[in-house]
Order: C-alpha cells, then structure tokens, then sequence
C-alpha cells in the first residue's frame, strides 16, 4: 500500500443507524423496509483503442427520464458479475440469513430489500473526529456472509453536490438524477461481497468535494478533505468499519463525487485497483472547464459513464479524460447514454460492478 503520510489517527464514535453546480442523488426519506427490481442490462458496444489499451465507448439507447426515473432500456452487450458471500455477517445487520446450514452454496439474502418502485440498503455510521470540534460522517456497511481472511474488499461511493451520502441508501424509481440505479449499484457491489463506504462532504452532505475548488485543486494536501481521506484510511486501519482490506480498495462516484473519484487516483497513488467515474472527469476539471495533464501509466483503469445530452458536465471532457488515459498506456472504458442528462445511468449498477470485478488489486 502507498504510503499517504497520514499524521495522526482520528478518535472515533460509532453512532447507529458554487464553483460546482454538479449534483448526484435526489430526494426521499430515509430509511425503509421495501425496495425495487431492477433488471438493468449494461449494454455496451466496444471500440478497441489504437494503443492496445481498452478504450471503449458504449452508447445505448435508454430513454431520457426526468429526474434519472426508470423505463429506460439499453443496447448491445451486457456485462454482469455476480461474486457473492456466504454466512454470518461481521458487522451489525439488519437481515442476515440462517439458511447456510441447510446449504453452503446458497447465497444468502441481500441486505438490501427491493419492491417495483425503490431500493433500500441498512448501512451503519461512523462519526470520526478530524480536528476537535470538527467530525465528519461515513455510512458503510459490509456484506452478508464470513469475511475473506484478508478482510473485505472495499467500494468507496462519492456522493454528487448538494445532497448527503444517506440518500446513496435509497433510491426510488422516480427520484432524481437516476438515483434509483445509484443504489442499485450499492447493492450490487454489497451483494457481490464489497463493503460499501459513502463519505458525507462538507456541512452533512449538503456541499460538495473540494478536489476541483481552488485553492485546493492544486493544493490537496491543504483541503480540508485530504484530512477526511487521511481518516477514513486509518479507520479502515483500526478496524472501525469491520475487517476490510485496504489493499483492495475501489472507487466511484457521480458529477462532484465522480471529480472526487479521479481524486483518489491523483493524491493516492497505488491504493485504489480501479475508479469508476460518473458524469465526470478528470480530478481539476469542473463542468465544461476542463484541462486534463498528462497522465502515467500508474493511474487505476478507469471506467467512464456518462449522459450523452449532459449540460452540467459536457461528454467532451471525459472523452478528453479518456484519450490521456489511451495516451498513458491505462486500460480504460468510456459508457455513454446518448440520450440520459447528468443523471447516474441505467447500465452503471453492472458496469461498474463488472469493471471492479476484472481489475483485482496487482
């Protein structure tokens, strides 16, 4: 694992349960016992990159929603993975399963319960202290079943602008900014044996990162977000969230949180396998303004998806984003929705636990 410099370990208390204009989830309460189906094909038409690394664009041809709802369906080929746990849970859960003795190669229940019109997924919160008088919030959860003996593997979700990280938990059919397949992408890395960790940003959630605000753009290691990051590693560390592995460690996120995804890359050299960016680009960038350096070959593969008929952040610059990861030698795969906004598209729940599912760590 790469070394952060991290200066100091954080006290933790376990609690149960605009230069950017880029928002991610919608709105709707917060916690209940029924949740939604959700077949979502993620159907992508490759394109080989003349380097030999994998930069592929899928356009598909889901509907346009209002407020990312669903109905929408996509073209061409699906990826899926479907790695599960088995057994009793590590963490505190709101639905384990007793059936393993009858049969160990069942898999058990998911956490998560779905109906026809939402999802919701049990998740706990961790309230960890950056500076006295400063905590900042993660709610997480870990899979159904017995850890690996490394510890799980870990997805962290980023959330967008403007709305907390809780609503990452639940998601209905027709809430905003495709936050249905938001949470359906949550429960499909939880399911498929991933902890899932979603950072609250500034103010409860209801700002957004700082990876693209000046000062801190260019000078990370004096945001006040570099000390959250520095303290969710050494919660990891302790143990705080469960036995997680560090050493396999994932991450996504959408519009600010997506930013926030090229971050980890940028800042945290060697400690994430595989991003998965969405509607977004490259860590500075923001919106339309959009320079992106050159890159090297030790940044993550990375995955883009994104709205073709975006107006918040424009597909140019991450195809932008894209052609600098072909240029480095980086495996990389750009989704399109040709006619989604800047909403969290209906092919990402399967792509991105597909994308994380082929890139284990080195």
């Amino acid at each position: 694992m790469a070394d952060t410099t991290r200066a100091r370990k954080p006290r933790l208390r376990l609690t149960c349960t605009l230069l950017t204009l880029l928002c991610a989830c919608g709105d709707t309460s917060a916690t209940t016992d029924t949740d939604a189906p959700a077949s979502t094909g993620s159907d992508t038409g490759a394109e080989a990159s003349a380097t030999g690394t994998s930069a592929t664009t899928a356009v598909t041809d889901a509907a346009g929603t209002d407020g990312g709802s669903a109905g929408a369906t996509t073209s061409a080929s699906e990826t899926t993975s479907g790695a599960t746990s088995s057994g009793s849970t590590a963490a505190v859960s709101d639905s384990d399963s007793d059936s393993d003795s009858d049969s160990g190669d069942d898999p058990p229940a998911s956490k998560c319960v779905e109906s026809a019109t939402e999802i919701a997924c049990p998740k706990e919160t961790l309230e960890l202290e950056i500076a006295p008088l400063i905590t900042r919030e993660v709610h997480w959860q870990v899979p159904n079943g017995a850890p690996p003996a490394s510890g799980w593997p870990i997805a962290i979700m980023f959330q967008g602008s403007l709305f907390t990280s809780e609503l990452t938990w639940l998601g209905t059919i027709d809430g905003p900014f495709g936050m249905y397949y938001q949470v359906l992408t949550l429960k499909r890395l939880l399911d498929a044996g991933y902890a899932v960790l979603t950072p609250e940003a500034h103010a409860e959630g209801s700002t957004f990162w700082d990876t693209n605000v000046p000062p801190f753009s260019t000078n990370w290691e004096l945001s006040p977000d570099h000390d959250f990051m520095l303290a969710i590693f050494d919660a990891i560390e302790q143990g705080a969230f469960g036995p997680l592995d560090l050493d396999t460690m994932y991450a996504t996120g959408i519009s600010s949180g997506g930013y926030m995804t090229s971050r980890m890359a940028v800042s945290y050299p060697g400690m994430f396998s595989a991003l998965a960016v969405h509607s977004a680009s490259y860590a500075t960038c923001s919106g339309p303004v959009c320079l992106v350096p050159e890159l090297d070959d030790q940044h993550p593969p990375t995955l883009l998806l994104m709205g073709g008929d975006d107006p918040i952040v424009p597909l140019f610059t991450a195809e932008t984003y894209r052609d600098r990861l072909v240029e480095a030698g980086v495996e990389n795969e750009l989704v399109v929705d040709a006619q989604a906004s800047h909403e969290w598209i209906p092919a990402a729940p399967d792509a991105v636990l597909a994308w994380f599912e082929s890139h284990p760590p080195p």
